[in-house]
C-alpha cells in the first residue's frame, strides 16, 4: 500500500529539496541522494523521513510503502500506535 502521507515518496516537505537534488531523485536516484542534502543542511527546512511510513528518521521497511510481508499483521509491529494501521490509513 503506498503511503498517502507523503505520496510515496517516503519523505515529507520533500519540494524544499534543493532543485538539482530533487530533479536527481525524481529521475531514480536513491533516497540516499535526499537524506545526504538533509545531512548537510545548516539552513533550517522541515524535510524528513516520512514520520507514517517510518518514524521521522528512518522508514519501517520500503519506503514510501506499507504493509510489507516483513510487517507483523494485527495491532503489533511499528503501527500498534494506532491499532496495527498506519495513519494514513
Amino acid at each position: 500500500m503506498i503511503c498517502t502521507r507523503c505520496t510515496g515518496t517516503g519523505f515529507l516537505n520533500l519540494a524544499q529539496v534543493d532543485g538539482d537534488v530533487l530533479a536527481q531523485f525524481e529521475n531514480g536516484a536513491d533516497h540516499r541522494v535526499v537524506l545526504d542534502w538533509i545531512a548537510r543542511q545548516t539552513d533550517d527546512h522541515d524535510v524528513s523521513v516520512c514520520d507514517c511510513c517510518g518514524d521521522g528518521d528512518v522508514w519501517y521497511g520500503e519506503p514510501g510503502q506499507h504493509y510489507g510481508p516483513d510487517d507483523p499483521p494485527g495491532p503489533v509491529g511499528p503501527y500498534v500506535s494506532n491499532g496495527g494501521l498506519c495513519k494514513c490509513n
